[in-house]
């Protein structure tokens, strides 16, 4: 490994720190963007039932906006219980809002990883053909430059590659599943507001 390092030259270097900011941002969203953890199962039902009960006390809605993205939205619309079904339905689409932006966290980092990497490459691939070009005299080429320069075109392109790919994999997965947890929650949030207001039983 080291050996690649430095055949390819100081232009991989950059790649190397992108790669590295790539693989924690995938770890850190697989960890976080879990669908237990997102949209608790039977969440909506345990929070009617509640409400049915009598309500929830400070402590109980507070243990709601806190346990999962799909709680602090719930908990945001039965803070307005008593209002009209218009202000309930904008109090929740202003939390889901706030939701959205949590749960898209680092992925605009992923994506422009994705973006940047093969560029990256192809600067690298820049500074080894002026290597080799450099490497060119009047009395004739410089076998090691010029087998340095190829090492540094090359490996760049390829490391290049091999961050954007995957990367770009990753940000599309991540961003169909952020997608995918907003159309439920907002799905749930819609039939509180129903059921709440009469209009579903």
């Amino acid at each position: 490994m080291i050996a690649l390092i430095e055949a390819a030259g100081w232009p991989i270097w950059p790649l190397i720190i992108a790669s590295i900011l790539a693989l924690a941002i995938i770890f850190e969203r697989f960890y976080t963007l879990r669908r237990d953890q997102i949209i608790p199962p039977s969440l909506l039902k345990s929070t009617l039932e509640g409400l049915g009960r009598g309500g929830m006390d400070a402590n109980a809605m507070r243990s709601l906006a806190e346990g999962s993205p799909l709680g602090r939205i719930l908990a945001a619309g039965i803070r307005n219980l008593n209002s009209s079904r218009d202000i309930m339905k904008e109090s929740l689409e202003e939390t889901g809002r706030a939701v959205a932006h949590d749960l898209g966290r680092y992925l605009t980092a992923l994506g422009t990883i994705a973006s940047v990497a093969p560029l990256m490459g192809l600067l690298g691939t820049v500074i080894g053909m002026v290597e080799i070009f450099g490497a060119q005299t009047p009395t004739g080429s410089n076998p090691a430059a010029l087998a340095h320069g190829i090492s540094v075109a090359l490996y760049n392109t390829a490391f290049g590659l091999i961050v954007a790919i995957p990367s770009m994999i990753f940000y599309r997965y991540f961003r169909s599943r952020v997608d995918a947890f907003l159309t439920e929650m907002e799905q749930q949030a819609i039939m509180l507001v129903e059921i709440v207001h009469g209009e579903r039983k």
